[in-house]
Formats: C-alpha cells, structure tokens, sequence
C-alpha cells in the first residue's frame, strides 16, 4: 500500500510553525513504524527529534496541544477515570452457538429470510473480520484531534482513559483535513502474544530481584485491560499495546466533510488511508461458502497468529441492507460472532476447593495440575455447583479433559473413568461455610448453596459494606469501591460496626486520602447513623429482601426485634413475603454472627425510628405494578419509585404480563416497544401524578 498523505507540513519560521512541523514529521515516521512497519529513519534520528520538539514545548508551553507525539509517553496520574456516555450506544454481537461450519450457513439463512431472497436470487455480500480477544474502545475525534478514549463499559457509559490511549503509538492523534468534524472509531486494544511474554518476562525478573506487589499476567487480554485501566500513564506508556479499527460510532455533521460510506468494506479502506491499523486477514466473501472458508482457514491460522482470537465476525457489508436489516433487542441483525469450538486438555484433579464469593455464593473448584489450554496455563477450573460435580462424578485423584469454556472460564469436561484411582471418595458440598464457620444453605429451586453469615463472613466483607453504604440503603456518601477495597485489604475493617470506629490517623493514612476526604467520610459515617428502619433492613444485605420488602416489613412489624424475632408463618402474613422470602429472613437472624453484627451496630449509634404498626388504610395503588422508563419531565426514576411504593404499588425493572401500567418518559426504548406488545397501559408523568391522587377503592 502506498503511503497515505496524512499531514502538510507548514513553513518554517516561528516557533509555532517549528513546532508544528516537528508534529507532522514524528507523527509520519510512527505511522510507517508502527502501523505501516516500514521505517523510514533510524531510531537515533527518530530520538533526536522527538527531543527536539519536547525543549520546544517546554520552551513555549503555550502552544501545547493534544496531538502532541510527546503525551505518547505519559502525564499526570489520575484519582479516578471519568464516566462517559456514548453517543451511539456499542451494541453487543450475538454469538452464534454452532462452532461448526454450519454456523457460517445458519447466519447466512437468517440475513436471507429477513431481506425476503429467494434461492434464485444472488448472494448476499460480508466482510468477514477476526474477533479480537483484546478491550473495545472508541475514538473521538473533534477537527481531526484526537479528544477522547473510552471503554466499552455496559455498552451505554464506558470509563475515559485519553491520557493512557495517547500513549498508544498505532493511533493517530491527529488525522487527515478531510474527515468529518466529529468522528468516532471504534475498535480494538490488545497485546500481541510476543510482546505479552515479553512483559512477563521483565515482570519476572522483578519478582526474583524482590520487587513488591509486582505479578506475572494471566493472558494477553488482561495484561492489555489492565495497561488501558493504569491511573498512571506513565505505566500505561511502558506496555505494549496495539490497536486494530474496525468500525464506527458518531459521525455528525457528515454533509460537512467525509466520505458517503456505502459499505462497512469501504469504511475500512478509508480509516486505514486515515492511518488507522485495519487487520489484513479481513475480506469481503459472497453468501455462505465463502464465510465457512473463511472460517475453516482462519481455524487452521489461528495457532501461527501473532495476536489472540475467540473467533470470528460476519458482517452484511452493505450500509443499505444494514439499515433494513436492523436490531433485534440490543444486537444487530446483520452481524454475527462465529467462535470456535473450545481448545480441551487432559490433566489430573490435585484437590477440590469450595471458594466463597463476594454474594456468598459456594463453588467447588478443581485444582489441577497446570496444562496449558487454549493459550494460558490453566491450574484450577469450576466445578460450578454440587450438582454439577457429582453428574460429571469428578473427585480427587481423577484424569479429567479441561475445557476453557468459550475460551474463557476453565472447566472440566469429563472424567476418564478408567484412569481412576481405586476408592477415591464423592465429592460433596460442605454445610458450612469455609470461610465464617456460618451455615451454608441450598434454597428450593436452587443450584447453589450461599453462606448465610453475610455480614460477618470475610469473604463477602466487601460486598456487604459497600451494600450497606449504598444510597437507597443507610448511605455512606464518599464510601466507594476503590476506598471499601482499601480498607478491608488493610484489614482496617472486618465488619460493618468497625465502620464507626475509623480514626483519622487511620483513614489519612490510606492511598489518595488526604486529611480533607477523611474527615468528609467521617462525618458521611455519622450522619449515616440516623437512618430509618427499611433502609437499615435493606442495608443488611438480606438475601430476597429489596427496598419494597424492606419497607413492608418495617411498615407490618415496626420494630426491628419484632422482626428478628418473627416466625416463618408470622413473617409470611406481610404482603411481598412468600415462603422463599421468609425462610431467608428466618434464616439469616437464626445465624449468631448476623444478630451479633446488628447490636454492634446498634452500640455504635445507629438508630432510626420505631413504633407499633399502624392500622393500614386504603393505598391508592395496593395490587398495581409499575414499571419506570425513559425520562421524566419533573421526577426523578427514584422519586417516581418511591411515589409509587408510598401508595401501596409496586415497581419492577421489566415489563411483563403481571405489569399494570408503563410510565414512560423520552426516550423510554424497548420498555415501551414491549408494553405495546403486550397491550399494557402507558401513562406519562401526568398520568402517573393523577393515578396517585385518586382516592382507594
């Protein structure tokens, strides 16, 4: 390919316009060396310059700006990465199940019934793409600057990591005049597997020469997350990480500048003459035949790649067809992940554990001798549950086949039966948690058992603190997961009553805690002792009991030993508790360490008003089940909740058959679409205001 004209480079003259031209020439020489990989200059000259323009710009500090070569080797740490909202929401891919060829076949008859073809009529035309096992990340640019990186996150609001993505040499800060004044690109971040061992490599050399809280990388994709997710970036900028584009976000205003795209192929011809990496294995292919050559070559490649995948992408190439085409759910119908079937090993079963999850949540997991599997090495793998490991019949002893599920999740296949040693004991669950000693439970209906001491066991110490400081619950303003890790690693807390014991000294002397944020949380704490009785339910972390049973207990019970104290048929007379909810609540006040915490508590000062329960009267909307969307003109989504609960209804996260009216705001999305669906009422804000005047029935 012939070398794009990315950049002009200006006059000589100034110092802006040396500058300038310092920019353009560094900026040229990394493309041809990191994306084009055909250096046009030494290392040493490339070195000179780049020392050049960095006195230059300590030099004249105006003149800063954010294309600059030289943020690619780091700048300020940060407390914290900023939120950022997508524009254009990144929308997950359906994954499709069949790893065979006929995957290929079955994605191609599903593009082909939706768009109405006939077997007469001509294939349909994809580009087949590599899924990348990296980080997904989106590029804004603004004016042809780089101006922001963020993470996927859940698809609609991912964290910003500009600083640590600047440092990333395959992308361009700066781009060509001709593109559109806001362009967003989107793609991958992932760590080649050389240059991954190659960075274990030096961080085992720091282990053996005695360096502190350094560790080796599980796999390439961690190392990669984990550079991306570096606070520092200067860290970031010692970590060797590439980039591959592969599709876009917002485009906005494109009449003003930029290509018409008329497909999603040409789209990537025109970001890789921008100076944006576009992996070479990606092609156009006509209907299904060429999809499963495509597969079966790039299975037959995928051991030889520099880089790691999970599989690969088929999308419809036409822009047109896409847009008929559409989205069902969240997903688009005119893509599709196709992975490959799970790389398997056999090795032998060393042990079985019962780990404790942060929810309390019991896993047996084999640990195994270490085996290699689809490219890292594997020495422990989920049983998932009791029932699962009796039905595989795994104990200790056993040569088992390990899988890394969805090349994910380590997992045991099967056992070798005949390669068994002669009386190895069945396995089975303990009935006690491992960690606290507290009774472990396996509800009805259920899979897994749960340790029941959840605020007092250590293993979901974190869990249950953060749960406790949460905004609905007693809130602890300031009291965030980074700082609750802090804590509890340092073994500053243990439970939740050591909350109100902290000392200045203490927190002061925590990582990015200065004098001033201590003293904010602790005046957070004791403002937090002066709750009411269903958020302090709610704060415990009861296994079924959310804020609306929290609030029907206290409002039933009115005191918090009436409830402690209740039995199951007295628990089950309270509206929102069936027989699951109340042996929960039974079970969890049955537990000493639970009832020890909760007087603890008490002790420290935490309090809230108690009463015999009043006579209830009439609600407006006793019975009546809400579901809260989009957004509303003068509420809040709490606020709205907790009008409604206040007037006996009840709000669910999902529509369904049972819900009796959708309050829908702007924007409401597929709520609604799924409320019209199914005939459901839809009301706005107003509605809803008049529904709770009306007086009850």
């Amino acid at each position: 390919m012939t070398t794009p004209d990315l950049f002009t480079q200006p006059e000589p003259g100034s110092a802006a316009d040396h500058i300038a031209a310092l920019r353009t020439e560094l900026h040229l020489h990394a493309h041809r060396y990191y994306v084009l990989d055909e250096p046009s200059i030494p290392d040493a000259e490339y070195d000179k310059l780049f020392r050049e323009l960095q006195a230059l710009e300590a030099a004249n500090p105006e003149l800063a700006s954010p294309d600059s070569p030289t943020l690619r080797v780091g700048g300020k740490a940060l407390d914290q990465f900023a939120s950022v909202r997508h524009a254009v929401p990144m929308l997950s891919i359906r994954t499709e199940t069949d790893t065979e060829a006929t995957g290929a076949q079955n994605f191609d008859a599903r593009v082909r019934k939706e768009l109405g073809l006939a077997e007469s009529d001509p294939p349909v035309e994809y580009v087949a793409e590599l899924k990348f096992d990296g980080l997904a990340m989106n590029l804004r640019y603004e004016n042809g600057v780089l101006m922001q990186a963020a993470t996927r996150g859940d698809g609609e609001v991912g964290e910003e990591v500009t600083q640590n993505i600047r440092t990333l040499r395959q992308i361009p800060l700066r781009l060509p005049s001709d593109v559109p004044p806001v362009l967003e690109v989107r793609g991958e971040v992932y760590m080649r597997r050389d240059a991954f061992e190659s960075l274990n490599d030096k961080q085992r050399d720091k282990i053996a020469k005695g360096a502190k809280n350094e560790k080796t990388f599980v796999n390439p994709r961690n190392a990669a997350a984990g550079a991306v997710r570096q606070l520092d970036p200067g860290i970031a900028a010692q970590r060797p990480l590439s980039f591959f584009a592969y599709g876009l976000g917002e485009v906005t205003p494109q009449e003003e500048g930029g290509p018409q795209f008329e497909s999603h192929y040409q789209m990537l011809l025109i970001l890789k003459s921008w100076g944006f990496p576009v992996a070479a294995l990606t092609q156009t292919a006509q209907g299904a035949p060429e999809l499963i050559s495509f597969h079966g070559k790039i299975a037959r490649e995928r051991d030889q790649l520099p880089y790691d995948i999970d599989g690969v992408v088929y999308k419809v190439n036409s822009l047109a067809l896409q847009k008929k085409l559409g989205f069902v759910t969240r997903e688009p119908r005119w893509a599709v992940a196709h992975k490959y079937p799970a790389q398997e090993q056999i090795t032998t079963v060393l042990a079985i554990d019962v780990q404790v999850g942060r929810t309390g949540k019991l896993t047996p997991v084999a640990k195994l001798a270490p085996v290699f599997v689809g490219g890292v090495t594997v020495t422990n793998a989920t049983l998932h549950n009791e029932d699962e490991a009796r039905r595989k019949d795994v104990r200790i002893g056993d040569t088992v086949i390990v899988r890394r599920a969805g090349d994910v999740i380590p997992e045991v296949v099967s056992v070798l039966v005949d390669k068994r040693v002669q009386d190895a004991p069945q396995f089975s669950m303990p009935r006690t948690c491992p960690v606290c000693g507290s009774d472990a439970v396996r509800e009805e209906g259920e899979a897994d058992y749960r340790c029941t001491g959840g605020l007092f066991c250590g293993a979901q110490r974190k869990e249950a603190i953060l749960h406790y400081a949460h905004r609905r619950a007693v809130e602890v303003e300031g009291l965030g997961d980074r700082l609750v890790e802090q804590m509890v690693d340092a073994n500053i807390i243990r439970t939740l009553p050591d909350l109100y014991k902290l000392g200045l000294t203490a927190l002061a002397g925590l990582e990015r805690m200065a004098d001033k944020s201590a003293q904010n949380l602790l005046q957070a704490l004791e403002k937090s002792k002066s709750t009411t009785l269903p958020r302090f339910l709610f704060g415990l972390g009861i296994r079924h009991v959310g804020e609306a049973t929290a609030k029907e207990l206290a409002g039933h019970f009115g005191k918090l030993d009436t409830i402690m104290d209740a039995t199951e048929a007295q628990l089950l007379e309270v509206s929102d508790v069936g027989p699951i909810v109340a042996q929960s609540i039974r079970t969890f006040f049955d537990q000493a360490h639970n009832r020890e915490v909760v007087e603890q508590l008490r002790a420290c000062g935490v309090h809230w008003p108690e009463a015999e329960p009043a006579a209830r009267a009439p609600q407006p909307l006793s019975g009546k089940t809400f579901v809260i969307t989009g957004t509303l003109p003068t509420l809040s989504r709490d606020e709205a909740k907790d009008r409604v609960e206040a007037a006996g209804g009840k709000v669910a996260g999902s529509v369904s058959k049972k819900t009796d009216y959708v309050v829908a705001g702007t924007e409401a999305g597929s709520k609604l679409t799924k409320a019209q669906e199914l005939d459901i009422s839809v009301i706005d804000e107003t509605g809803l205001l008049l529904l709770l005047k009306t007086p009850a029935a």
